[in-house]
């Protein structure tokens, strides 16, 4: 099992944690995390792109000219794809993008992701973050003293309003309780912090 440091926010050492080898020490599946990755942005996108047919697009449906004598080409409706202004044929319609991976697949990222993450150095443990206030200048000395990374994700086990407050405004700064811990939060953020007690609460949980 890895032992990781526990640190106070002072960033000063205040005993250290066993976490689960299954979870913080599996092999990092690469493949697994660009899947996982993929899937999560998949489910981001707004899906909005639409174009007009022929029966959205604006126009009369009056028959242009009578079929037959003209010399013409035979025409029904100005709104014809073949038109200038008429409708588009087999455009993109709004639609969602979102998809879903297998539970073993997401977990299994999961793992890797963290896994890489403390193999990397860039994953420590805070004994609390129990904050006097909800001020973002405060957390930001906490950070200070953390020597936190330029973006860092928050885990925290339960609810805390304090620290909800105070990081809300903090570019690069995102707060997520272990229930929403994804992959994609855990790649794109340089560093994670987890209390304690979220640490554990992982350990059990992924194991």
């Amino acid at each position: 099992m890895p032992s990781v440091n526990v640190v106070d926010l002072k960033n000063a050492s205040v005993g250290s944690i066993e976490l689960s080898d299954a979870v913080f020490g599996a092999e990092v599946n690469e493949a697994l995390l660009w899947e996982a990755v993929r899937q999560y942005t998949a489910a981001q996108r707004s899906g909005t792109a639409a174009t007009k047919t022929r029966h959205e697009v604006s126009g009369s449906g009056k028959k242009l000219w009578k079929q037959k004598g003209t010399g013409r080409a035979r025409m029904g409706s100005i709104r014809s794809p073949l038109w200038r202004h008429g409708g588009t044929v087999h455009g993109p319609q709004p639609r969602s993008y979102e998809y879903k991976l297998p539970r073993k697949m997401m977990l299994g990222a999961l793992r890797s992701a963290l896994s890489a993450k403390l193999r990397d150095g860039e994953l420590r443990v805070v004994k609390a973050f129990e904050l006097p206030d909800h001020k973002t200048k405060n957390l930001n000395h906490i950070f200070a003293e953390l020597n936190a990374k330029e973006t860092v994700l928050l885990v925290e086990a339960g609810e805390n309003v304090n620290l909800t407050r105070a990081s809300r405004n903090l570019p690069g700064v995102k707060l997520v309780p272990t229930k929403d811990v994804n992959v994609y939060d855990v790649l794109k953020y340089r560093e994670v912090l987890l209390t304690e007690p979220a640490a554990r609460k992982l350990s059990e949980a992924l194991a």
